[in-house]
């Protein structure tokens, strides 16, 4: 038989979170943790002369895929591209996404007007400087501890976990509780 979930965040943080309809996540900070691994490639290869890895985690993951099933669409601005980041988030079906922006206002904001929604209705997990024109909109601001001095007295939320290590989850399943769908969600994994 199921437990009531474990998870609880105080009232006042839910309902800022309630009418949240799409997260906005960065990549590097968030959804790793921030490392940058470069390889040097062969002469002569056509990607150029550098491949960059990545590492994400799973829990995160498999947050972004809780969001999708409680009808929060997940949407990621990115101030770099990589071949690995794409393939990630493609295997997680996360279709709104914009990659290589310095400027990631307004590229939230083409990603609100496709969804027909109003930055009410969004949240955003950032850790630095450009984040902030983001974060500083949504109805729901989160920043992992590690994230910049700005951007933690930003946040209306700091998650306990790194980022790259959980944090995104974290958020993730604060938006979840506030939705009012993380019982049941979790209820259907007891069965």
């Amino acid at each position: 038989m199921a437990s009531a979930p474990a998870l609880q965040h105080p009232p006042a943080l839910l309902l800022r979170a309630q009418p949240v309809r799409v997260a906005f996540f960065d990549v590097d900070g968030v959804l790793t943790d921030g490392s940058l691994y470069i390889s040097e490639l062969p002469a002569g290869d056509p990607r150029g002369t550098a491949e960059v890895f990545k590492r994400f985690h799973t829990l995160d993951g498999f947050g972004l895929k809780l969001l999708r099933a409680a009808g929060i669409t997940p949407a990621v601005v990115t101030g770099r591209d990589s071949v690995a980041l794409r393939a990630r988030l493609q295997a997680l079906g996360v279709v709104h996404a914009r990659f290589g922006t310095e400027d990631k206002r307004p590229a939230a904001q083409a990603i609100l007007d496709e969804l027909g929604l109003g930055w009410h209705q969004a949240a955003a997990i950032g850790d630095d400087w450009p984040d902030l024109p983001v974060l500083t909109r949504c109805a729901l601001a989160c920043a992992p501890p590690q994230a910049q001095a700005e951007v933690l007295a930003a946040a209306h939320y700091v998650t306990t976990l790194a980022g790259g290590h959980g944090a995104a989850r974290e958020f993730c399943d604060l938006l979840l509780v506030a939705s009012g769908r993380y019982a049941d969600l979790l209820a259907e994994y007891h069965r």
